[in-house]
């Protein structure tokens, strides 16, 4: 619904896929499971998913996400009410300059743009100003269908003929801190939806897909706390209250471990090899022979090569 050719690539939407929560089949499930909806067409550059029937209901762009209702404004101090003046919102420790504030501030009293435009508005020409606020739209429309409210700065590129986006469109997202976070932390950078978050980077209305995943991810992590207490010889609970999650018994565990290895070795030690070696070479008046006569080989070729070679013959060692 926000392309203007009511299709998208497949090849393009498989980059998007993991963050809009599609399953791995997504492909033929979409089809077979709403043929109402959509249907796979092929084009010059490949399989298409296009959009079947429009539904005007779900042409309604993202809300915006507020920590408090903003119903009552009477009974809060002045501090807290919303000021009658223009005001750009920035996250806490963000400064811009004078000219950009400006320019952000002029672009938020235009008239809002719908990111779900028909094709006679389409064909309208729009100032440039009216055309980035209809790409920050749209590219704030896709953030908000995702699941983590974020994705890759790439992923979006793939789109720009699709959803209309401009060339320079990085540029774009960083242009905007009131509405989008570009981090550059990894090897590519990942876009932020800024409302979507509280102040300490938290999810506002965290998806009930990810909250699953969560979920199961918690039982993966007690299930191998089970194991590890199971193959230790713990019962299940023993030491359920002194570790969290196996972090701080396993590290004790390991030195106890190491602590009963140097006790072995340093009885070892202690204790000496043992009669055993005596009982074999002790015994034995062959094998002290053999010994002297290895070291008398070696003690006579020593002599011969340094006289043979006229140095001073040195103590034997």
């Amino acid at each position: 619904m926000l392309s203007p050719h009511r299709r998208l690539l497949l090849s393009k939407l498989v980059h998007l896929a993991p963050d809009l929560g599609f399953a791995p089949n997504f492909r033929s499930r979409l089809c077979n499971s709403h043929p109402d909806r959509f249907r796979i067409v092929d084009t010059s550059y490949g399989r298409a998913l296009e959009l079947v029937s429009w539904d005007s209901s779900l042409a309604v762009p993202f809300p915006p996400v507020t920590n408090c209702a903003d119903d009552d404004f009477k009974d809060r101090p002045i501090i807290d009410r919303p000021p009658k003046f223009k005001l750009l919102k920035l996250r806490r420790g963000l400064n811009l300059k004078r000219p950009h504030r400006d320019f952000l501030i002029r672009l938020q009293e235009l008239p809002d743009v719908s990111p779900y435009l028909d094709q006679q508005q389409r064909q309208r020409v729009m100032t440039p100003e009216e055309a980035e606020k209809q790409a920050c739209a749209v590219v704030r429309e896709v953030l908000a269908m995702t699941t983590e409210k974020r994705t890759l700065v790439d992923h979006l590129t793939h789109f720009r003929r699709d959803f209309g986006l401009p060339n320079r469109l990085h540029a774009m997202l960083v242009r905007h801190p009131e509405m989008f976070y570009v981090s550059i932390k990894g090897a590519r950078d990942s876009v932020f939806l800024v409302e979507a978050y509280d102040e300490k980077g938290k999810l506002l209305v965290e998806d009930e897909l990810k909250s699953a995943k969560k979920k199961l991810v918690e039982l993966v992590n007690e299930g191998k706390r089970m194991r590890r207490e199971w193959k230790r010889g713990y019962g299940y609970g023993d030491g359920a209250e002194d570790e969290s999650d196996g972090g701080d018994g396993d590290l004790e565990d390991v030195d106890d471990d190491d602590e009963d290895e140097d006790n072995v070795l340093q009885d070892l030690f202690e204790s000496g090899i043992g009669d055993d070696w005596k009982e074999i070479c002790g015994g034995d008046d062959h094998f002290e022979d053999e010994l002297k006569e290895v070291d008398e080989f070696w003690i006579r070729k020593a002599l011969d090569e340094s006289t043979r070679q006229g140095e001073e013959l040195l103590e034997v060692w």
